[in-house]
């Protein structure tokens, strides 16, 4: 069979010159990208500049674009906005600007402009490519540029990457500076949260999003809010009654604080503005609640950029470069995209008609119209905050199909039960509050198990309502309580509890032993009929091991600890020069948390189990950090995943890089344990804990119904397809049953065979200089709006 790979060392930069500017607003990881870019460029053997303060230091020329070295990007993943610059250009919105633009372009030989902003900065881009051909024309009459030098520079690529906070532009399930921004909003939510409570009082928030609502409504889902507004959706005329009576039956229950999130652009059905003064307002005449009004304002732009969008933006910025490399004359200009964990490359302009039909669908109050064509990722969001957001009445349940010979027509005969197994991860109680609900909204009798397998064989199982999850969001670690405990040798006692307590399903949120355990109750189906019932696993570990699922929750919340602990160590040494830090990271045997935590970081090297190394790669990494300490940069990071190798230990690697670094650099470590297990959750663990856990009670109330028997009035299931993982695999959200994912785990150590993130492994080697071999028949393919959105059925990344 012939070899298909493509080689990145196969695409020579030699002779090419590009440019990379930020423009528009900012937002947290364009620096990232910036670095990729530059780093990328750099690799290839190309001439990278960077252009200072946006379209308007491209137009001012001089000064404002440099050629750029390593060493000029060092430093800067982990700092916000934009270190290049970003302005308002009103002179390259004019013909004569553009001119002047190119002159300055073609002056250095740049015919590769990487241009990093939102809508507008990206549809000048286009414009200016467009023109391109005829500005040179100009300016060959004109005498400003020769013959010779518009024939060498015939052709502009341009290659777009959306930085903006408010992820208004369609393509793309998440752009540069949205999940720090969440972060901003989520910090203030939480610290909020706290006071409220104190006192009783209802808060209205305003977050950014003029156009847009993602902010507002991804916010309300991570925190639970009781009403947003979103432009997208306006609200039905009437709503201030509906929204009050909501509000006061929330403080009827026993909560104690009301959140109210509105996005700065909210209008009503009319087009009217519904702003955070107007609601406060109406709550306080209406209500007569004790009613405070944030905006949080620039503080969503600010701060340092999250994980997420380090690793976003240093695998866009890569994408990009690959983009222009490959760019014949022929191919239009692209935006470099995020679809579910891939990057995919998008024509510029379709993105921008779809950005620009939203609004036109707003304008014209076709506002369902405007929902969908944000994308299935927002629309995700939405439904899955409407199936949270409002507690039924008895008489609004369903009925599921099934009668009761005494009563009539039931709420539900069915009864599930939910529990959490394996380590806390941070995301499994928002994922336990979005399953209780969704499973009462379904009409079900809901139970929380206390303590994985060992509470379930003990009977610590109880009945768990509404109310008893208000504000499990935000909680870290497990509120269910959860063990490692296999139930292989507590079956007898597992199956008993199942009859007393009439369990109809099984909902289990935890990583490798849910997993296991699972697969356990399965093969007890042939002795035990009690486990003939519809069970699903959502994964849920910080190390992100479980086949079948590329995601898991709590793996982001783990992510952003490494990250921040290693900025805090980066900076301690911003005092001291030459110095290299050894941090071990957790992960049982998987490296994703050192991989991906090094690439987020900024590592020079990450030792993990799934790439086997020796002394000699140890001493090649040694020589490159000596080599490396004779620049200006003069700080290393090493991350080492706990069970990467029995014998090269973390007390090893240290002791042979301080004997070797002697007289050049001096070394420290430092082993994170559990605080990488995290606090609270990141604002990705909340909502994907969300989505998924929705996601899987809404399957569990369709196998309920499915294999309901109504002739001896049970549940008996007995299929494959009744015991599934539901995980994220590329672009969607799938459910597979655990028997077929056997082929595809090593038991022995607690991993997939094969995980897609080792791809990633290559772009933290390029980025720190190393000479690497660097697989990219992966990469983006460019694809077409409407078709990607066809085909990206479920979607759900946050």
């Amino acid at each position: 069979m012939p070899d298909t790979k493509k080689f990145f060392e196969n695409l020579s930069g030699a002779g090419k010159c590009v440019a990379v500017l930020t423009s528009g607003g900012d937002a947290q990881g364009m620096n990232g990208a910036v670095r990729a870019v530059v780093r990328m460029g750099i690799y290839v053997g190309a001439k990278v500049y960077l252009i200072h303060e946006g379209y308007q230091g491209m137009v001012d020329g001089g000064d404002n674009i440099k050629e750029a070295t390593w060493e000029s990007v060092s430093s800067m993943l982990q700092v916000g906005g934009t270190f290049i610059g970003s302005a308002r250009c009103a002179e390259f919105r004019t013909h004569d600007g553009r001119l002047r633009a190119a002159q300055n372009l073609v002056k250095r030989g740049i015919t590769n402009l990487c241009v990093i902003g939102g809508d507008g900065s990206l549809t000048g881009a286009n414009l200016f490519r467009e023109e391109w051909s005829g500005l040179l024309e100009e300016l060959v009459q004109s005498g400003k540029i020769d013959e010779a030098a518009a024939q060498a520079h015939s052709v502009l690529h341009i290659v777009g990457m959306v930085g903006s906070i408010d992820n208004d532009f369609c393509g793309t399930d998440m752009t540069i500076g949205t999940d720090s921004a969440l972060h901003r909003i989520i910090e203030v939510v939480d610290a909020i949260m706290t006071t409220a409570q104190s006192h009783q009082r209802t808060f209205v928030l305003e977050v950014m999003g003029r156009h847009c609502g993602y902010l507002a409504l991804v916010s309300a889902l991570a925190c639970g809010a009781d009403w947003v507004f979103i432009p997208e959706l306006p609200p039905e005329d009437g709503w201030e009654d509906l929204m009050c009576q909501k509000l006061s039956e929330n403080r009827l229950r026993g909560s104690r604080l009301n959140i109210i999130i509105v996005a700065e652009g909210a209008i009503d059905r009319h087009g009217s503005p519904i702003s955070s003064d107007s609601i406060k307002d109406l709550v306080v005449r209406c209500l007569g609640f004790d009613t405070r009004v944030t905006i949080l304002g620039h503080v969503q732009r600010g701060g340092t950029p999250s994980a997420f969008d380090r690793i976003l933006a240093s695998r866009m910025g890569v994408e990009a470069v690959l983009a222009l490399l490959e760019a014949s004359p022929g191919t239009p200009a692209c935006v470099v995209s995020l679809c579910g964990n891939q990057a995919v490359r998008l024509p510029l302009m379709e993105c921008v008609q779809m950005t620009q039909e939203v609004q036109k669908a707003m304008d014209e109050k076709k506002f369902e119209e405007a929902v969908r064509l944000r994308g299935r990722s927002f629309e995700n969001n939405l439904n899955t905050y409407k199936l949270l957001s409002h507690r039924k009445s008895d008489s609004e349940l369903p009925h599921n199909g099934v009668e009761n010979s005494k009563q009539g027509p039931c709420r539900s005969p069915f009864t599930v039960a939910v529990l959490n197994v394996g380590a806390p991860a941070a995301g499994m109680n928002a994922a336990v509050r979005s399953a209780v609900r969704v499973g009462i909204t379904e009409g079900h009798k809901m139970l929380a198990v206390n303590d994985g397998f060992e509470g379930f064989s003990k009977g610590q199982i109880k009945e768990i309502k509404w109310g008893d999850v208000g504000g499990w969001t935000g909680q870290g670690g497990s509120l269910l309580g959860t063990k490692r405990t296999l139930p292989l040798k507590k079956l007898d006692k597992i199956a008993e509890q199942i009859r007393i307590h009439n369990i109809n399903a099984l909902l289990v949120i935890g990583g490798f032993e849910a997993y296991l355990g699972l697969l356990e109750l399965l093969a007890a189906r042939v002795s035990h009929e009690e486990f003939c019932v519809p069970m699903v696993m959502v994964p849920a570990t910080v190390s992100n091991n479980i086949p079948g699922s590329d995601l898991s929750i709590g793996a982001d919340t783990a992510l952003n600890a490494i990250t921040d602990t290693c900025d805090r160590i980066k900076q301690s040494a911003s005092g001291t020069k030459r110095r290299v830090f050894i941090i071990e990271t957790m992960g049982g045997y998987c490296g994703y948390l050192a991989s991906v935590g090094g690439l987020a970081a900024g590592a020079d090297a990450a030792y993990i189990y799934e790439e086997p190394f020796d002394i000699r790669d140890l001493q090649a990494n040694v020589e490159h950090l000596t080599a490396k300490m004779k620049t200006s940069i003069q700080r290393g990071l090493v991350l080492r995943n706990e069970n990467s190798n029995d014998n090269y230990t973390t007390d090893f690697i240290y002791q042979l890089y301080s004997e070797e670094g002697k007289g050049v650099f001096d070394c420290r470590k430092n082993v994170l344990g559990h605080m990488q297990q995290g606090g609270a959750p990141s604002p990705f663990d909340r909502n994907f804990g969300t989505k998924i856990a929705a996601k899987a009670m809404q399957w569990i109330s369709k196998r309920l119904r499915e294999f309901y028997r109504e002739g001896v009035g049970r549940v008996f299931a007995n299929t494959e397809d009744s015991a599934c993982l539901l995980g994220m695999r590329r672009r969607a959200l799938l459910f597979q049953p655990v028997i077929q994912l056997k082929d595809e785990t090593d038991f022995e150590h607690r991993i997939p065979k094969e995980q897609w993130w080792l791809k990633l492994r290559p772009l933290m080697k390029i980025l720190a200089k190393y000479k690497t071999s660097y697989d990219v028949s992966d990469s983006g393919q460019l694809e077409h709006v409407v078709r990607l959105r066809a085909k990206d059925t479920d979607n759900s990344t946050i």
